[in-house]
C-alpha cells in the first residue's frame, strides 16, 4: 500500500515534468528564433534606399507606422529624393493617402502636408490640401492659413496672392496674425515691390496686426538693398518710436549698409550700441565692421577689432579670416597674413584662389621661402583638393625663387 508521502512525491513530479518540458521548449524555440536575422528598421531602409519607386513602394508600406509618419526627417527626405528624380506622382499619391488617414484630422498635420507640397514646388496642391481641409475633418486657423499662403508665395504671382489674403480669410473667418504680415511683406521684398511690401505693413497695421521687429528688419533690409536708405532710416526710426527694438539681424542689417556706405566708424559706433543694450555681436557684426574698415583703408582699426573679438571669446569664421587676409596681403603685412592663413588652413578653411596667391608672392619677394613652402604643404592637403591647376600655379610662384 502507497504511503501518503509517496502519492505526494509521485503527483509532484509530475506536475513539475510538464512544465519542465514547457520551458525547455519555449527555450528551445528562443534559440531557434534568435538565429533568425533582425529586420532592419523601417527608418533606416527609407535612409537607405536610392531607387525611386522603391522608395515609394516602401513609404507607402509604412503608411500606418507612426514611427515613420511623425519623423518630420523621413518625411521630408523622402520627399524631397522623389522630388529630384522628378516623381511628383509618388509624391502625390503619399501625400493624398496620408490625408485620409487619422493624423489628417490634426492641423498640425496638414500643415505638415502643405509644406511638403511647397517643399516640391507643387503649389497648387499644397493650396488645395488648404481648401479642402474640412473633407477630412480637420479644422482651418490661421497657422494652416499662413502655411498656405508661405507657398503660394513661391509662385510670385502678385495677383493670386492679393486675392488670396483677400478673400481667404473673410470667407472661412481666420484673423491674420503677424507671420501673416510677415510672410506677405518678405514676399513683396524678394519681388522688389519695396514700396507695396511697405504698404501692407501699413494696412495690416490699420486692420490690427502689429508688425514686429522681423517685420520692420525685412523692409529696412529692402530699402537699404535698393540704396533708400532714407526710407531704411526712417524705417528704424519708426521702429524704435513704436516701442519696438531693433534685435541682432536689425543691427547686422543697418551695419550692413553702413558698410557699404563706407562709414566704417559708423559702423564701429553702432556695434558700441549694440553691447550698451545688451545685444552681443556675433561673427556676422565683426566681420561687417572688419570689412569696413579694411575698404576704408583703416588696417589697425580693422586688427583692434579683430583682436576684440578674440578677447570677448569668439573664434573667427571663415569669411572673418578671409576679410582679414585678403587686406592684409593688400597692405604688405605678410607675417601676419600667413600665421593667420596657417591656423585657417589647420582647419580644412580655406581662402579663396587669389588670396593665396598673393600670399605666396609676398612671402616669396620678402624671401620667406620656408613660410611660402608651408601655406604650399597645406594647400596641397586640402579636401576637397585644389584643381591641378591651381597648385601649378602656387608652385610656379615658388619656382620663380629658386
Amino acid at each position: 500500500m502507497l504511503s501518503l508521502r509517496t502519492i505526494r512525491r509521485f503527483f509532484h513530479a509530475a506536475a513539475i515534468e510538464p512544465v519542465a518540458g514547457t520551458v525547455t521548449r519555449a527555450k528551445s524555440n528562443s534559440i531557434q528564433k534568435s538565429d533568425k536575422p533582425l529586420e532592419k528598421p523601417a527608418l533606416a531602409k527609407l535612409k537607405a534606399e536610392r531607387d525611386p519607386e522603391k522608395l515609394f513602394q516602401l513609404f507607402k508600406a509604412n503608411a500606418h507606422n507612426k514611427l515613420v509618419i511623425e519623423n518630420r526627417f523621413a518625411f521630408e527626405d523622402t520627399v524631397s529624393r522623389l522630388a529630384g528624380a522628378g516623381r511628383f506622382d509618388y509624391i502625390e499619391h503619399l501625400l493624398e493617402h496620408q490625408k485620409t488617414l487619422p493624423q489628417g484630422r490634426r492641423e498640425g498635420f496638414i500643415v505638415r502636408i502643405i509644406m511638403l507640397y511647397g517643399k516640391a514646388g507643387m503649389i497648387k496642391q499644397a493650396v488645395d490640401t488648404f481648401f479642402d481641409m474640412h473633407l477630412f475633418g480637420c479644422q482651418r486657423t490661421v497657422k494652416s492659413f499662413n502655411a498656405a499662403l508661405k507657398v503660394l508665395t513661391q509662385s510670385r504671382d502678385l495677383e493670386s496672392i492679393d486675392s488670396f489674403i483677400r478673400d481667404v480669410p473673410f470667407k472661412f473667418g481666420i484673423e491674420l496674425d503677424v507671420f501673416s504680415v510677415n510672410i506677405v511683406t518678405k514676399a513683396l521684398c524678394d519681388m522688389d515691390i519695396v514700396d507695396k511690401a511697405y504698404l501692407a505693413m501699413i494696412e495690416m497695421e490699420k486692420a490690427g496686426v502689429k508688425p514686429d521687429v522681423v517685420t520692420y528688419t525685412t523692409l529696412m533690409s529692402a530699402f537699404y538693398k535698393h540704396n533708400r536708405w532714407e526710407v531704411g532710416n526712417g524705417l528704424w526710426n519708426l521702429m524704435v518710436m513704436k516701442g519696438c527694438l531693433p534685435n541682432l539681424a536689425t543691427f547686422n542689417v543697418r551695419i550692413q549698409y553702413l558698410v557699404y556706405r563706407r562709414r566704417s566708424w559708423q559702423a564701429n559706433s553702432l556695434m558700441g550700441m549694440m553691447e550698451y543694450l545688451g545685444i552681443i555681436p556675433d561673427e556676422v557684426t565683426y566681420n561687417l565692421v572688419i570689412k569696413g574698415f579694411c575698404q576704408a583703408g583703416y588696417l589697425e582699426m580693422a586688427k583692434r577689432v579683430y583682436s576684440a573679438l578674440h578677447g570677448k571669446g569668439y573664434k573667427p569664421n571663415v569669411k572673418i579670416y578671409q576679410t582679414m587676409i585678403h587686406y592684409l596681403c593688400k597692405g604688405g603685412e605678410f607675417d601676419m597674413a600667413y600665421t593667420m592663413c596657417k591656423d585657417c588652413m589647420n582647419k580644412n578653411w580655406f581662402v579663396n584662389v587669389d588670396t593665396i596667391y598673393k600670399l605666396l608672392e609676398g612671402l616669396v619677394g620678402n624671401g620667406e621661402l620656408d613660410k611660402a613652402n608651408v601655406i604650399l604643404r597645406l594647400a596641397r592637403k586640402r579636401v576637397p583638393s585644389f584643381s591641378k591647376s591651381q597648385l601649378d600655379a602656387f608652385e610656379f610662384v615658388l619656382s620663380k625663387k629658386q
